[in-house]
């Protein structure tokens, strides 16, 4: 059933699933009493540890040869990991939560950007339509919160979307042999090791007051997954399309701290939440039936042409490997 599914639609399932994972993380930031650095230094830690695992678990000895394959990845990406994480919590410290909103929701537009011009990724005129109504509407959401902040947390806060779209599209640039896209997954925990060396360094290494202890081990739970499904979704997707997907994290993460903490979204959130889904939701059925008019007239599914060449060429233990993800 799955290998029936057309490469994007696996690749925005796969990235969807790792958003909904994703969408609890406001709520676990707002719940903890910790300071930043000590907060970032746990989360790198208990993030790097799980990820490290689940790559040795995939790959064993053969770790080493999967981190080469992801050519300059194996740079970009952890340092883009890690930045997006400090300039995140940094930018929240010298402005308002509704500034920092609004920079993460240019990610797709910086991601499209940066693949046009140094990876030239060329998206469709509907993907880039997408993305300017989708970061519209996402900036409704951001807008009962906006203030006028300092020059300096709005500086920096520019540097989380730039960190976000650098790490999707570098890794989906990143091709392999077959024209398939390389797992970027197993250079997460150098990421983590990024994030969690500052923060020791600054004083972040000590131990959390114990009413926090349950809060990051159910960020230990789920963001691992989350943030690999993420990662993967880069294998099937352009750069841009994976951070467009990201947006819902502000929709989904706004929904569960108004459930969980009480915090009632303005008008504008509601309907610039509304905006974004119904935006995606109508690009999705427009590809759904672009694909059935295409099969009905005869057209062949390329990338399922291209997923039997894989599996025609590459040796049977890689192939079973390959299903297994």
């Amino acid at each position: 059933m799955w290998k029936r599914l057309p490469f994007r639609l696996r690749g925005y399932l796969i990235t969807m699933t790792g958003v909904l994972l994703l969408s609890p993380d406001a709520l676990l930031v707002k719940g903890t009493g910790v300071s930043p650095v000590t907060f970032l230094f746990w989360r790198g830690l208990l993030l790097g540890t799980v990820l490290l695992m689940i790559a040795l678990a995939r790959y064993g000895h053969r770790l080493p040869e999967a981190i080469r394959a992801c050519g300059p990845a194996a740079w970009w990406c952890p340092l883009a990991f890690a930045a997006s994480g400090w300039a995140f919590v940094i930018a929240n410290r010298f402005t308002s939560a509704g500034n920092v909103l609004v920079m993460m929701n240019l990610a797709p537009l910086v991601a499209g950007l940066i693949g046009l011009v140094f990876f030239r990724q060329r998206l469709r005129r509907q993907t880039w339509v997408v993305i300017a109504i989708c970061v519209g509407g996402a900036s409704l959401m951001a807008a009962g919160e906006v203030g006028q902040g300092s020059l300096l947390g709005l500086g920096v806060a520019l540097f989380v979307p730039i960190s976000i779209a650098i790490n999707t599209t570098v890794a989906s640039a990143q091709k392999g042999e077959r024209r398939r896209g390389i797992d970027t997954t197993v250079i997460l925990p150098l990421g983590c090791l990024a994030m969690l060396l500052p923060a020791a360094l600054f004083g972040g290494a000590t131990l959390p007051p114990a009413e926090d202890v349950p809060l990051l081990a159910i960020m230990a739970l789920f963001l691992p997954a989350a943030y690999f499904l993420i990662q993967t979704g880069a294998r099937y997707l352009p750069g841009a399309e994976v951070s467009l997907v990201l947006l819902l994290e502000t929709l989904l993460g706004s929904l569960l701290v108004w459930w969980w903490v009480g915090e009632v979204p303005t008008r504008l959130a509601l309907i610039g939440g509304g905006i974004i889904v119904v935006t995606m939701m109508a690009s999705s059925l427009r590809d759904l039936h672009r694909q059935r008019r295409k099969a009905a007239g005869g057209a062949p599914d390329i990338g399922r042409i291209q997923q039997q060449a894989v599996e025609d060429e590459a040796p049977a233990g890689e192939v079973a490997e390959s299903s297994r993800r």
